[in-house]
């Protein structure tokens, strides 16, 4: 997929309007119209690279994050995170609007090429289903991820005309789901399992994908049962061969792309197709402009210690004052604190010093101060750094959607909530994953039957968090949980270097409000009813 998004360009945006028009009886020849489109697969390719292209922004990748409680979007209001992580928004704010346009418009992607698609002429009927079962796997993508963001969505099974665009209305988010797991079923047999896909083709939806994505559906809804009869054919490689990649650090390095753990990206290719989020996100000393995403430390706080107790736990060996000391291996590749080791592609490296007075020479651009371009939490992130960026720190490596990782610990959480957790499963599951981060303390490896269900759910979550910390996953946990109002209310902190009283030392960062009652879903954006007044807003906005 890389070398088709290489040597491939996209549909431009206004053939999208284009192609719904109707014929005309003369096609202009020098332009594409609905008439003369569908003349090739590359064509049809085309479209479908498009609507691929649709399926995320590496944008909403990273700072989804401050939408939950693991990072803090300081300086301006990138994809809205800032005013939605903090409570204060309406159906007018631009991430709202975007993220209804954006998935609409892939979803109009997936469609035209649906209802276009058999008049390629000449065509191998094998290429045609695979590319109709990609594009249904993209259309249900798009309506899963409005649906959670906004309950009841127009559901759009083909494109729409005008009229019907501006009088449609809601489908219940029921409706939707079902709508979303029929299509999953549909296509996975139609799905080639990533051991049949060509070097060529690496990147594109697979069997394996379908199925994950169809297990993250069931997880979302709370159907546990069905959850774990989906993944454990998975687990026994069925849908394809996956396992964990040997190095967490390395996972995500642009030279191990494409392995074992790797189930569905987002796809990039160094100069061709780039992102660029980490010159607001890494050190100043390591080439970034400023600091506009910063871990909390509330995430910082949830990584364990090497003997699997938590920080605040009787015996953990946690010191407040040597904080980063003998923690979760993931921590370290995958946030950068005070004194932490930064290190480049070359094996040059350099310490990063960001306690105020840390620095032997107490000159620092990393150091934190009050309204400065540093971090304003005291810590940056290091998961996905690229050592080996171009300018500006722009990025070739793909972003992963679903990785093998989130298979077990999908597994591990339905197999608790159903009271199956037990040796076998943890062992399948939560030991291999902390033995791949870096654990080897018996303590923190081996399976405790005495927590019992309710302590074990406490184990899976926070596992989840510091597994996928900066991932982006973390508001969509909080949300089905429905535990949002109890960690977004208050104050996001960061690192201790206050010298008030206050919160211990800890810097107060933003102050945070959830309202269960409206903040579990987004609003219809504003211009979305005023255009069409049959769409319903949802509660208390």
């Amino acid at each position: 997929m890389k070398n088709i998004f290489k040597h491939i360009k996209f549909i431009p945006l206004v053939f999208l309007l284009l192609v719904s028009c109707e014929d005309l009886d003369l096609a202009p020849e020098d332009r594409f119209t609905d008439s003369n489109y569908w003349t090739s697969v590359e064509k049809a390719q085309l479209m479908l690279n498009t609507a691929y292209s649709q399926m995320q922004k590496s944008q909403y990748f990273f700072y989804n994050e401050a939408l939950s409680d693991n990072a803090y979007n300081g300086r301006g209001d990138n994809a809205g995170a800032a005013s939605i992580g903090a409570g204060l928004y309406d159906p007018s704010l631009g991430r709202i609007k975007e993220e209804w346009n954006d998935r609409y418009g892939g979803i109009k992607s997936c469609n035209l090429l649906l209802e276009n698609i058999d008049r390629v002429p000449n065509a191998d009927p094998g290429v045609i289903t695979r590319m109709k079962a990609e594009a249904r796997f993209i259309r249900a993508f798009q309506h899963f991820q409005l649906t959670t963001w906004f309950g009841d969505i127009p559901l759009l099974q083909k494109d729409p005309s005008l009229t019907e665009a501006t009088t449609i209305s809601r489908t219940s988010h029921a409706e939707v789901i079902q709508f979303v797991l029929d299509e999953l079923n549909a296509v996975i047999p139609a799905l080639p399992k990533n051991t049949q896909l060509a070097t060529a083709d690496r990147g594109k939806i697979t069997m394996g994908a379908a199925v994950a994505l169809k297990a993250r559906v069931l997880l979302y809804e709370g159907k546990w049962q069905e959850v774990v009869q989906t993944l454990e054919p998975f687990l026994t490689n069925t849908y394809g061969t996956y396992s964990l990649f040997p190095s967490y650090e390395g996972l995500f390095q642009q030279q191990n792309e494409y392995n074992s753990e790797d189930i569905l990206s987002l796809q990039y290719v160094p100069i061709d197709r780039t992102w660029g989020e980490f010159f607001d996100m890494a050190p100043i000393s390591a080439g970034s402009r400023l600091n506009a995403l910063a871990p909390t430390q509330e995430l910082v706080d949830s990584y364990l210690m090497l003997n699997g107790k938590k920080i605040n736990e009787t015996g953990s060996g946690y010191n407040e004052n040597n904080p980063y000391v003998n923690r979760d291996p993931r921590l370290t590749y995958t946030v950068v604190y005070d004194q932490y080791n930064w290190k480049e592609a070359d094996g040059s490296s350099h310490i990063i010093y960001i306690k105020p007075g840390s620095s032997p020479t107490n000159e620092h651009p990393d150091e934190f101060a009050q309204g400065s371009s540093s971090t304003p939490t005291g810590y940056f992130t290091r998961k996905y750094y690229d050592v080996q960026h171009g300018t500006d720190l722009k990025s070739g490596i793909n972003l992963m959607l679903f990785r093998y990782a989130d298979v077990l610990l999908m597994y591990a959480e339905a197999k608790n909530e159903l009271s199956q957790m037990t040796s076998t499963v943890w062992d399948q599951t939560i030991k291999p994953i902390r033995s791949r981060a870096g654990f080897t303390d018996a303590a923190a490896l081996n399976y405790n039957a005495a927590l019992g269900q309710a302590g074990l759910k406490e184990v899976i979550r926070n596992e989840r968090r510091t597994e996928f910390g900066m991932e982006g996953l973390r508001i969509f946990d909080i949300r089905r949980w429905k535990i949002a109002e109890n960690v977004l209310n208050g104050y996001a902190h960061g690192a201790k270097f206050g010298v008030s009283s206050v919160d211990n030392g800890y810097l107060r960062v933003n102050l945070r409000t959830f309202d269960p009652g409206k903040h579990y879903l987004w609003p219809i954006p504003r211009d979305e009813r005023l255009i069409n007044t049959n769409l319903s807003q949802n509660p208390n906005w």
